[in-house]
């Protein structure tokens, strides 16, 4: 079935229209009635009132026990899988859009955006919202804090461990057990084991 509408080009576009307004993109409120059914939460994990769940049913959505979207955070799945791991807190007015995986006991700050696309804008003579969304999976690693205002660009994997000083611009990877802050972040200290301190790179 599912096949065959997605084979269908007007099967396609009114199994959409059901799911979703075309003005206004997200899920009707049908579909959000039906979250819990469809992505069932952690024991213990909990989505604020006055949070945003925009999460469709064609990609996955986790919410691993214990883990936190606050007032204000918007969370989409629409693109991409969204995983967010045990005893994890998405801060208030945070934009988590998928594809996005992240670990447990991470923290994101208040208004982290963390995004796994890039809309298209290769073709100049169509609307950019019109053109094909490029994916570029974003993996955030276990027990790692994103500071207040800070974006994590698509594609970018931050290793376990990791401190991303507030208003930071990650635009490429970061290894773990990594201190690192700017437009665009840079890697200011790493934790060394042998001396069991942090120590400037």
């Amino acid at each position: 079935m599912i096949g065959t509408i997605k084979r269908n080009p007007r099967l396609r576009r009114l199994a959409l229209w059901m799911l979703s307004s075309p003005k206004r993109p997200r899920p009707r409120w049908w579909v959000r009635i039906l979250r819990p059914l469809l992505h069932p939460a952690g024991r213990g994990s909990k989505i604020s009132r006055h949070a945003r769940a925009d999460v469709f049913p064609w990609h996955r959505f986790t919410l691993e026990p214990n883990a936190q979207i606050e007032d204000f955070a918007v969370v989409n799945n629409g693109a991409g899988d969204v995983r967010i791991g045990e005893g994890s807190r998405v801060g208030i007015g945070s934009v988590v859009v998928g594809p996005v995986d992240i670990g447990r006991h991470v923290f994101l700050g208040q208004h982290v955006s963390v995004q796994g696309l890039i809309h298209g804008y290769e073709d100049v003579t169509t609307n950019p919202n019109l053109q094909p969304l490029m994916l570029r999976p974003v993996k955030v690693g276990d027990y790692t804090h994103l500071g207040t205002n800070s974006t994590i660009l698509a594609g970018v994997t931050i290793g376990q461990r990791c401190q991303i000083g507030a208003g930071s611009v990650v635009t490429k990877d970061i290894p773990p057990y990594s201190v690192a802050v700017g437009n665009p972040a840079r890697v200011v200290k790493r934790y060394d084991s042998d001396k069991k301190e942090w120590v400037r790179v």
